[in-house]
C-alpha cells in the first residue's frame, strides 16, 4: 500500500470519530466492550412514519405508540401473530415460534410501563430474527440438518440487544444452508424448505435474509435482523420492497452467527436491520452497534445523526451498469430509477457524477479465486462441526483446485491492494447511487443451478470485499408489480450518510407498499 492511500485511510477514520470515540471512552475508563451505544439507544425517537394501520407502522412508531399507551405490546404480538399465520402458509418465512414466551414478555412489557418503567427505546415491540443467528430457549437451525433441533442457551450478541432494548422475539424466519446454499432459488433448505415472495406467489424473496425479507414486508414482524456475506441483507431488501442496511465492517458483532467472526472470509461478514421504514435502520442500528468483548473487528465508533447530514453539500457518484459484463446489465427500467434517484438529489443542489470504483471487476474476480482457494474445504469444516451429513443441493461443496498457499497469500494482497485504490477514489465522493440487483424477482427455479457471474453477489459484493456501509430502498415497481429499488453506499463509518440519503429517497417514492397477500 503506497503513502497516498494510507493517508486516505488515516482522513477516513479521522473524519468518522474513531479517533475522538476511542478517546471518549478512555477518559471516561470504558472498556471496549462498553463503548458500544450510539445516540438512538440511549434516547427515544419521534416517528415520522405517516402510516395508520397499526400492523404496518414502522418499529419506531409502534414503540412509541406502546409508549404512549395507544396499543399494549400483548395487542401488538398477537396482530402479529395473525398476521404470520394469514401469510406464512403461501410464503413459508417464519420457521419457528416462541408464542408463549412472547405473549408472556409482551405482558411484563405493559405490567412495567403500567408501573411507570420503560424497558427500552422498543418497550413492546415485536420483532423476528433470522435462523442463522441463535436465540436462547428457540431452535437455532441455521438451515443445516445436523442443527435441525438445535436449541441454543445463550442468545447472538444483536439479539441480545435488541432484547434488552425492550424488543419481543416472535420466532425465526428462514435462511438457506449457513445463509450460503441457496443457489438461483434464494432461501431454501432442507430442514424448512422454500420461501417465497409475498408480493407474487412462486416468486423468489432473494437471500439469505429471504424469510426475514418476506415477513416484514408482509406485515408479520416490525422488523427483522439479518446477516450480509455478498448481498444478503440487500437482496432481500430489494425483492421484497423493503428497507435495509449493511452497515461498515466493524460496526456491528457477529457473535452468535452460524458463520461468525474469524478466519480468512471475516471481513466479508456483516449483520445488521431490515424493516419497512427507513427511520427504524437509525434506531436498530443504534441498539445492535458496538464491541462486544468477542468479535475483535468491531470498533467503538459513534453513530452519526442522519437528520443532521447536510444532503445539499453531497458529492454524488453514480453507475447504472458494472461496466464490464453485459449479462448483469439491470433491466432499462432499474437504470432509469438510479438516474431518477440522482436527479432528485441532483435537484437539491448536490454534486452528481456518472463514475464508479476502479478495478470492479478486478475485485470481483480477485474475491471469487480467494474464496475458492482452499477448495471448499471451510465448507466441508462447517458441515462436520455442525454434525450434517446430507448438505442443500444449492451449497457450493467446493469449486475448483485447492491452490497453494503462496496463491492464497498473493490473492489476499492482490485484494488489498485494490480496496486500497478503491478507498482513494472514494475520498472524491460522499455517496455512490447505483444498482442493488439487475432485475426485479424472478420465478423460484424447479431445480438448483449456479449462473454464471462476477463471484460473490453482482453489485452488492463489491462492498462487502470493502466492508463500505450500503442500503437499499424501494423506488417503484415493475409491470407486474414486483418492488425495485436502489443502492446508497457511503464512505467507510459514515451510515448516518447512507441513512440520510435512503430516507430523502424515501420520502420520493413512498418506500415500502403492502404487498397483495
Amino acid at each position: 500500500m503506497n503513502d497516498n492511500h494510507s493517508d486516505a485511510r488515516r482522513e477516513f477514520l479521522i473524519q468518522a470519530g474513531v479517533a475522538t470515540a476511542v478517546a471518549v471512552a478512555a477518559t471516561k475508563g470504558i472498556g471496549l466492550a462498553d463503548a458500544a451505544a450510539p445516540a438512538p439507544a440511549a434516547s427515544y425517537l419521534t416517528s415520522k412514519d405517516t402510516t395508520t394501520d397499526p400492523l404496518y407502522v414502522s418499529a419506531t412508531k409502534m414503540a412509541q405508540m406502546i409508549r404512549e399507551k395507544q396499543i399494549t405490546a400483548v395487542d401488538a404480538v398477537k396482530a402479529c401473530y395473525a398476521r404470520i399465520d394469514q401469510v406464512n402458509p403461501s410464503i413459508n418465512a417464519v420457521v419457528a415460534f416462541c408464542r408463549d414466551r412472547a405473549l408472556a414478555e409482551a405482558k411484563l412489557a405493559d405490567e412495567a410501563l403500567a408501573a411507570g418503567k420503560i424497558l427500552g427505546p422498543l418497550h413492546g415491540v415485536p420483532f423476528t430474527i433470522k435462523d442463522s443467528f441463535d436465540t436462547e430457549g428457540v431452535v437455532s437451525t441455521g438451515g443445516t440438518l445436523g442443527r435441525k433441533d438445535f436449541i441454543p442457551g445463550k442468545d447472538a450478541t444483536i439479539v441480545a440487544r435488541v432484547r434488552k432494548a425492550g424488543g419481543i422475539l416472535l420466532g425465526k424466519t428462514n435462511t438457506p444452508e449457513f445463509t450460503l446454499g441457496g443457489g438461483a432459488r434464494g432461501t431454501y433448505n432442507l430442514v424448512y424448505g422454500q420461501t417465497y415472495n409475498p408480493y407474487k406467489a412462486k416468486y423468489n424473496p432473494s437471500g439469505s435474509s429471504g424469510g426475514a425479507g418476506a415477513i416484514v414486508a408482509a406485515g408479520g414482524a416490525y422488523f427483522d435482523l439479518g446477516s450480509d456475506y455478498g448481498g444478503s441483507i440487500r437482496g432481500p431488501a430489494f425483492a421484497n420492497g423493503i428497507t435495509g442496511i449493511k452497515p461498515t465492517y466493524g460496526r456491528s458483532p457477529r457473535t452468535g452467527h452460524i458463520v461468525g467472526y474469524g478466519g480468512a472470509f471475516d471481513n466479508f461478514q456483516e449483520t445488521g436491520p431490515l424493516a419497512r421504514r427507513v427511520e427504524d435502520l437509525y434506531l436498530l442500528l443504534g441498539i445492535i452497534g458496538g464491541p462486544d468483548a468477542a468479535d475483535g473487528a468491531m470498533a467503538p465508533v459513534l453513530l452519526g445523526d442522519p437528520g443532521k447530514v447536510d444532503l445539499k453539500k453531497l458529492r454524488i457518484a453514480y453507475y447504472t451498469t458494472d461496466g464490464f459484463n453485459p449479462v448483469n446489465d439491470p433491466t432499462p427500467q432499474i437504470q432509469d430509477l438510479i438516474k431518477q434517484s440522482v436527479g432528485y438529489f441532483s435537484s437539491l443542489g448536490a454534486k452528481t457524477t456518472m463514475d464508479r470504483p476502479p478495478h470492479i471487476k478486478e475485485l470481483a474476480e480477485t474475491r471469487m479465486k480467494y474464496s475458492n482457494a482452499d477448495g471448499g474445504d471451510h465448507m466441508r469444516v462447517l458441515l462436520k462441526k455442525h454434525g450434517t451429513l446430507q448438505a442443500s443441493p444449492g451449497l457450493n461443496e467446493g469449486d475448483g483446485v485447492e491452490l497453494p498457499s503462496a496463491d492464497f497469500t498473493r490473492l489476499l494482497e492482490e485484494m488489498d491492494a485494490m480496496k486500497s485504490e478503491q478507498l482513494a477514489w472514494l475520498a472524491q465522493y460522499d455517496l455512490i447511487v447505483c444498482p442493488a440487483a439487475k432485475e426485479p424477482a424472478q420465478v423460484v427455479p424447479p431445480e438448483f443451478k449456479r449462473e454464471p457471474g462476477a463471484g460473490g453477489g453482482g453489485y452488492t459484493s463489491e462492498y462487502n470485499t470493502t466492508g463500505w456501509p450500503g442500503g437499499v430502498v424501494r423506488m417503484g415497481a415493475s409491470p407486474d408489480g414486483l418492488p425495485i429499488g436502489v443502492q446508497v453506499v457511503g464512505q467507510p463509518w459514515r451510515d448516518d450518510v447512507v441513512i440520510a440519503a435512503l430516507s430523502f429517497l424515501e420520502s420520493k417514492s413512498g418506500g415500502w407498499q403492502k404487498p397483495p397477500i
